[in-house]
């Protein structure tokens, strides 16, 4: 049990990680002035995001298997169901970022990078939630 919790910890981190600077790279994509800088940042979006991305894919498999060590207790644990809200939340997050290297990599941005400033700041409110509710275990 204590082996799979810490994998799951390092896998939430590895995945944050790229979580909380991919879209910082939007941010610098979106402001960029000259094409040279917008074809070196679709490179890094695009390594970033296949690099991380197997470590949400570990997130959910250690955890899936966390819940799994103790199923009865977790089913009823008003608390799981919840961060497990924000989880999916996440995933989604996770997908849309991987859409959105797609429309970078295709010229196809129409955002500015005041949307991108904001859109970074939703995985640190999802982040909170999950630990809060990981810790606590309010209900």
């Amino acid at each position: 049990m204590l082996w799979l919790k810490a994998f799951h910890i390092i896998a939430i981190v590895c995945w944050f990680a790229g979580i909380f600077y991919l879209p910082r790279l939007f941010v610098y994509h979106a402001m960029a002035e000259d094409q040279a800088t917008r074809d070196y940042l679709k490179v890094m979006e695009r390594k970033l995001y296949l690099f991380v991305s197997p470590f949400a894919v570990l997130t959910i498999v250690f955890g899936a298997l966390l819940i799994a060590q103790n199923i009865e207790y977790y089913l009823s644990a008003g608390w799981l169901h919840l961060k497990l809200l924000f989880v999916a939340a996440l995933i989604a997050y996770h997908l849309y970022c991987g859409h959105l290297v797609k429309t970078f990599a295709d010229d196809h941005n129409t955002r500015n990078h005041v949307f991108y400033r904001w859109f970074n700041e939703a995985p640190v409110i999802a982040l909170f939630a999950i630990v809060l509710l990981a810790v606590l275990k309010p209900f």
